[in-house]
Order: C-alpha cells, then sequence, then structure tokens
C-alpha cells in the first residue's frame, strides 16, 4: 500500500504537459488590439493544449515585412495576418502558404466553405474555389450622415440619400445652410475606384479582376468611373465635396461637425459614435442609377489569417483548432458587435439579430445588407492584383490630380492605369507562377 500512495503522489506531482505556444503576429493596435488579445485569451481558456499569443507588429505593411523577414531566418509565426490588397502577393508564395482549406482537412477540423458569405470568403479562394487564408476581420464602406445638420438644412433626417444625384443635391443644401463641406471620403480609392466598380457591377481589370491570371489589365478609365471622378473634381470647387486627404484622414471632420455627410469603413462606426456629439444615421453606398446593374453588392476590405509553412507540426493542429472555434457562431457574433467588423458566417449575423444586437444599435446592420445585396458576380467578388498596395497609391495620385483641378477625369484615370498596368507587369515578371 505504501508503495501505491508513493506512485500515486508521484504521479500527481508530476507537472501537466506544457501547452504548445503558437505565434500570431497582427496589426491591430488600440481598442482592436485589446479585442484580439481577449480572443485569444477566451481561445487558451477554452483548452489547455495550445495557446495563441498574439503580437503587435506594427501597421499592415510593416506585419507583413516583419513575417517576410522571419520566413527567411526561419523565424517565422505560424498566423500572420494581412491585409486584402496583399492577396495576390501572399498566394503567389506558394512554398511560404499553408492554405487554410489544406490546413483544416489535414487536421481533420470540422471547415465548411459554404458557413461564410460567399462576399467575404470569396476574396480569398484560389480559381478552385479553395480557401487559402482565414476570414477575420473585414470591413466594407457605408454612408454616415449628421442628423441635427440634416434637420437644421431642412433635409428628412430619416432618409439617407441613396443616389449620387440624392447626395449632390443634399451636399449643396447643406453648403447653402453654412456647412463647411457638403460630404468628404475616406480611403479614396477603395471607395471611389474598387467599392463604386463592384457596386456599380464594372470590372476593375480584366482577366476576372485578376483572379482568372497575372495577365490582367487594369480598366478603371471607363466612361462610367470618368463620370464618377468628374462629379467628384466639379463638385469639389463649391465645397460640395472636399477632399480630406488619404487613408482615415477624413473622419475628424465629420465627427467634429464640419462635414455632413461622409463615406467610410463600417468598421469605424464605434469610433464615429463615441467621438461625436450630434445624432448620427446611417446608409448605404449611393449609386449612379443610369448605370446598369446598379446597386450589386460592395465588397470588403480589412484583413485575413494566413498560415506559414515550416512551422512544428503540433503547431498546426493548435492552429486548426483556433481557426474552428473562431468559426464557432457565438464567437464570430461576439468578435462583430465588439469590433464593428462585419460577421464573416450568416450564422453570426442571424445569433447577433436575435440577440437583439442590431435593434439596439441602428445602422449597425447596414454593411451586411450591402455585401449580401446581390449574389457577387465577377466584377464584385472583389480583385486579385499583383502589387496592388503600390497601385492603389498610383490611382490616388491621380485622383488627387483630378479633385485639385490639374487634369481632366479622363486624363487621371488614363494615367492612373497606365502606372497600374505598369506595376502589374513588374509583378507578372517576377511571379513564380509565370
Amino acid at each position: 500500500m505504501q508503495v501505491l500512495a508513493a506512485v500515486a503522489a508521484l504521479s500527481l506531482a508530476a507537472p501537466a504537459r506544457a501547452a504548445t505556444d503558437i505565434a500570431l503576429w497582427h496589426a491591430m493596435s488600440g481598442e482592436l488590439g485589446r479585442q484580439l488579445d481577449k480572443l485569444a485569451a477566451d481561445f487558451n481558456a477554452s483548452q489547455s493544449d495550445y495557446r495563441i499569443v498574439p503580437a503587435y507588429k506594427g501597421n499592415y505593411t510593416e506585419t507583413v515585412t516583419a513575417a517576410i523577414f522571419a520566413f527567411r531566418s526561419r523565424s517565422q509565426p505560424a498566423i500572420v495576418q494581412v491585409n486584402e490588397v496583399a492577396t495576390a502577393t501572399m498566394t503567389a508564395a506558394k512554398g511560404a502558404v499553408y492554405p487554410v482549406f489544406r490546413l483544416m482537412r489535414d487536421q481533420g477540423e470540422p471547415f465548411s466553405l459554404g458557413d461564410y458569405l460567399p462576399a467575404v470568403s470569396g476574396y480569398y479562394t484560389d480559381a478552385g474555389g479553395n480557401l487559402l487564408s482565414f476570414p477575420f476581420n473585414s470591413s466594407t464602406p457605408i454612408l454616415y450622415y449628421n442628423k441635427t445638420m440634416f434637420r437644421d438644412a431642412g433635409l428628412d433626417p430619416e432618409a439617407p440619400p441613396k443616389t449620387w444625384p440624392e447626395l449632390g443635391a443634399a451636399a449643396k443644401r447643406l453648403r447653402d445652410r453654412g456647412a463647411p463641406c457638403g460630404f468628404t471620403t475616406s480611403w479614396p480609392s477603395w471607395i471611389h475606384v474598387e467599392n463604386f466598380s463592384a457596386f456599380h457591377n464594372l470590372p476593375v481589370a480584366t482577366r476576372a479582376n485578376g483572379f482568372a491570371g497575372l495577365d490582367a489589365e487594369l480598366t478603371i478609365n471607363n466612361p462610367s468611373l470618368v463620370h464618377h471622378i468628374a462629379a467628384l473634381a466639379e463638385w469639389q470647387k463649391t465645397k460640395l465635396f472636399d477632399y480630406s486627404g488619404r487613408g482615415q484622414a477624413a473622419e475628424p471632420r465629420f465627427q467634429n461637425g464640419e462635414c455632413g455627410i461622409f463615406i467610410g469603413s463600417s468598421a469605424t462606426r464605434a469610433d464615429i459614435k463615441a467621438n461625436s456629439k450630434f445624432e448620427i444615421g446611417y446608409g448605404m453606398m449611393p449609386y449612379w442609377p443610369d448605370v446598369k446593374g446598379a446597386p450589386q453588392n460592395s465588397i470588403i476590405g480589412g484583413a485575413t489569417l494566413w498560415v506559414l509553412r515550416d512551422r512544428p507540426r503540433e503547431e498546426y493542429k493548435g492552429v486548426a483548432r483556433f481557426f474552428a472555434y473562431l468559426s464557432q457562431p457565438g464567437v464570430q457574433a461576439a468578435w462583430h458587435q465588439n469590433t464593428g467588423y462585419l460577421p464573416v458566417t450568416r450564422a453570426a449575423f442571424e445569433l447577433t439579430r436575435a440577440q437583439g444586437f442590431y435593434e439596439r444599435n441602428p445602422g449597425s446592420a447596414i454593411s451586411f445588407e450591402q455585401i449580401t445585396l446581390n449574389p457577387p458576380t465577377e466584377n464584385s467578388k472583389g480583385t486579385r492584383l499583383g502589387s496592388f498596395v503600390l497601385i492603389r497609391g498610383a490611382i490616388e495620385d491621380e485622383l488627387e490630380q483630378a479633385f485639385a483641378g490639374h487634369k481632366s477625369a479622363q486624363a487621371a484615370l488614363d494615367s492612373a492605369v497606365e502606372r497600374g498596368n505598369k506595376l502589374l507587369r513588374q509583378f507578372e515578371r517576377a511571379s513564380p507562377e509565370r
């Protein structure tokens, strides 16, 4: 008995097997970073075999660059967060990437692509419809408006402008009543080229917006987009539209009551609500009613989680478990509600609605309704173009020339196409798929 007791005591004293650490490099700071940390902590608490270890590596470009350098020195993380415009670059890096569809199959974790919204998952699939990276934080542009300013201008505070002519008329009323600017916008290329094209069912590029091959060429100098940019440039002259810069530079101008209408990311909704001293209204992106096929559906921005190769086998089992955890409706719904990002599964949307979140938070369902307005087409599935970060920069250079009156809309977009196509050819020549 004494021997058995001693053996039992030794077995009880033996240390438990340590959890396998899994590095997740990301680009989320501030409140979003805290929400990601909480997500990882909740997963870690749900089981004892694996521990997700998030690490902030700077903005999206800095995070991807850090991962590339780390891969060369074999110190890469198992998971890295990559923004949507770098999808083509990651897709081309076949030797470095462990596709998510293959990971989940290899590790025997349940996973159904059909659970995810086509407008989200379609952006990150290959030609065979296989998911390459895990949909994580997705957003889409929506319209915000100042209800107080609308009332003061004699506009209906419950009726956001649905078309660009209606928006122009509303912006004129706001200006006539003394508003410094009628409307402004963030992320110029994402909203006024990429999403404008998708919402009007127009291609950004040939070859199915790049999904069908590396030999794509830009088509953004088409008559509909030229007309749109020309209208913005004309409105700029009287501040019906007032260009505020790239990225999120425009957002404070709406929050401080300077501009009555703002088009920006759905993911900034909570931030806008927290920092604005007026009642906010919400609407879908406007469209030109004379363009056949509009409105179609908007496309997403944000990022996905990519899995990198050459990590220990045990880590991949944990990554698959983590992705299965993230796929749960309750987890997805909480992430959506706490961050303002889209629910990437229909089950998460239905759960959020059943919980009364949309009723308590007017406008929070608009982003979902807009990306699911119609089934995605070849033109509204997204873009898959190499060097798109650089191409987007070239497009915004040229948009600024048009808004400043230095170039016509046609000349600006012709130049954007020429510059962008040069970048596409450089990417094509350097690609291992060539």
